[in-house]
């Protein structure tokens, strides 16, 4: 059983950066994980997922500004977000899929990000 929490949200402005982290309970190396996120009144989007192999994909509208990584000796996902526009102000989550083709098992309970103009 893993638990993920995620932390490294504010408020900043346009232009600005940030950089999110969860951290989970339990080994993830071997799990794929991700980064999503819901603007209030809006359905939940992924944002960026890394793989068990380190392969990394974007959200078109994220694309060139955010990073995601992970330290697996820490147990640790990243997502470093530069560049930042009001639309990306959102509740942030983190998710981990444990078996492949399971889906998103384990969830964080998220981190706001809120960026004015």
């Amino acid at each position: 059983q893993v638990q993920l929490v995620e932390s490294g949200g504010g408020a900043v402005q346009a232009g600005g950066s940030l950089r999110l982290s969860c951290a989970a309970s339990g080994n993830t190396s071997n799990y794929c994980m991700g980064w999503f996120r819901q603007a209030s009144g809006k359905e939940r989007e992924g944002v960026a997922v890394i793989g068990r192999g380190g392969n990394t994909t974007y959200a078109e509208s994220v694309k060139g500004r955010f990073t995601i990584s992970k330290d697996n000796a820490k147990n640790t996902l990243y997502l470093q977000m530069d560049s930042l526009k009001p639309e990306d102000t959102a509740m942030y989550y983190c998710a981990a899929e444990p078996i492949a083709g399971m889906g998103w098992g384990y969830w964080g309970q998220g981190t706001q990000v809120t960026v004015s103009s």
